[in-house]
């Protein structure tokens, strides 16, 4: 028997669908992706125009809004440029920042600094690694600075010169001042220094990294990566030589490391990655109450008049109040779009009260109080992590790079003619 193969492409018939002439309104959805292959398809190949309306009108049609599509996309191409537009106006041009941006017209930022009523005043350069902690004792003509290169730096506050370096052997991890003692911590390690006598002592006891330090009630508190939050009681002593800081007690609580601590209303305030705030008698040193606000580690604690204003690696700043029956209750909640990572505040040229936080997008936003509006901002080459205010309107922030600025508010009279 002769057996043939036919090939249905070479016997089509004038009655195949094959040859049908187009037969329906519908348009061929493999021509609209552009994957047609069949010489006489019978659905609608329309033109360029025809397709454009077709395919728009069917999208529109499945969002519900077939008469408004149009004027969607326009809307979410016009939102999309301007927030491109937005992000580029508050970032420094990197080029710019090492000298060499020769771009007319650049969108990006040639300042480290937006806003008005403030100016930068000086760049301190020296540490290495990032500043963990930035401190100007009243009465001192010398601001302190500590760094995870392992070196707390003097700089002469009328030259703006490094006069001294001293070296911990380890990473630091925070420092702070009491009247003429200064405590800076390290792992396993924390020092004090008396600036008028020169002595130097070693606070025994501590165990792990010390993230945070404060003072209050005469007793030095240090919060540690286990959780525990190591006190040291101080006394005065007839001889100069005699360590004044003993160990009094360590207290315990939160299940991770305590990375912030604040003394404030007769109590100590801890934050820790645990995501909880612990609030501490200062008399007899129990855990009064834990605040269970934040989703995430909590970077930074101040005491504002009878408020307490935390912030959080979860972008959110956190104000509280004491109600009746001596509970804390949370009553205002700010959030960014990044994790927040220390807060000071201080008052304006003009003693508005006004709230410093950074970020993570490595910029320090100002805040007008009780507001929150933001007044202006400044900018790091990477993430700051220390913020201290100081004397005559003078504040100052560290980053991770290890760089040191120092900044001002600008008189009334100033202000205005700038």
């Amino acid at each position: 028997m002769d057996l043939r193969v036919s090939n249905s492409r070479l016997t089509r018939t004038e009655g195949s669908v094959y040859a049908r002439r187009p037969a329906s309104e519908t348009v061929c959805k493999f021509w609209a992706m552009g994957r047609c292959l069949k010489k006489e398809c019978r659905f609608l190949h329309a033109d360029p125009e025809q397709k454009t309306l077709a395919l728009k009108e069917e999208k529109a049609k499945s969002l519900g809004k077939a008469s408004d599509s149009a004027t969607v996309n326009v809307n979410v191409e016009k939102s999309i440029g301007t927030h491109k537009e937005k992000a580029k106006a508050e970032a420094v041009c990197k080029f710019w920042a090492d000298g060499k941006c020769v771009r007319r017209g650049c969108p990006y930022l040639h300042s480290w600094f937006r806003g008005d009523g403030f100016s930068s005043l000086a760049k301190l350069q020296g540490h290495k690694k990032g500043i963990t902690g930035i401190v100007l004792p009243e009465g001192s003509s010398s601001l302190y600075s500590a760094a995870k290169d392992g070196t707390v730096r003097v700089w002469d506050c009328n030259t703006g010169e490094c006069s001294r370096v001293i070296n911990l052997g380890a990473e630091a991890g925070c420092l702070i001042s009491k009247g003429v003692w200064i405590f800076c911590s390290a792992s396993n390690l924390v020092k004090a220094w008396n600036i008028e006598s020169n002595a130097e002592f070693t606070l025994a006891g501590p165990v792990g990294q010390i993230y945070a330090m404060e003072i209050g009630n005469d007793m030095v508190f240090a919060g540690a990566e286990e959780g525990v939050i190591y006190v040291w009681k101080g006394k005065a002593c007839s001889n100069a030589k005699a360590n004044p800081f003993h160990p009094h007690q360590a207290l315990s609580g939160h299940t991770a490391a305590v990375v912030s601590l604040r003394v404030g209303n007769i109590r100590l305030y801890s934050g820790s990655v645990d995501h909880t705030i612990r609030v501490w008698n200062l008399d007899t040193l129990e855990c009064a109450m834990t605040l269970n606000g934040h989703s995430d580690a909590v970077t930074s604690l101040i005491c504002w008049t009878t408020f307490l204003i935390s912030c959080s690696l979860d972008h959110t700043i956190k104000v509280w109040t004491m109600c009746k029956g001596g509970n804390i209750e949370e009553i205002y909640t700010h959030t960014e779009e990044d994790g927040l990572l220390a807060l000071s505040g201080m008052h304006d040229a003009e003693d508005k009260p006004v709230l410093l936080c950074s970020s993570k997008d490595n910029s320090v936003r100002i805040y007008d109080l009780p507001s929150f509006d933001e007044r202006g901002r400044l900018f790091a080459k990477r993430e700051v992590r220390a913020i201290q205010v100081g004397l005559g309107g003078l504040f100052f922030t560290g980053d991770e790079t290890g760089g040191l600025s120092v900044w001002k508010w600008l008189e009334p009279a100033v202000k205005q003619e700038s």
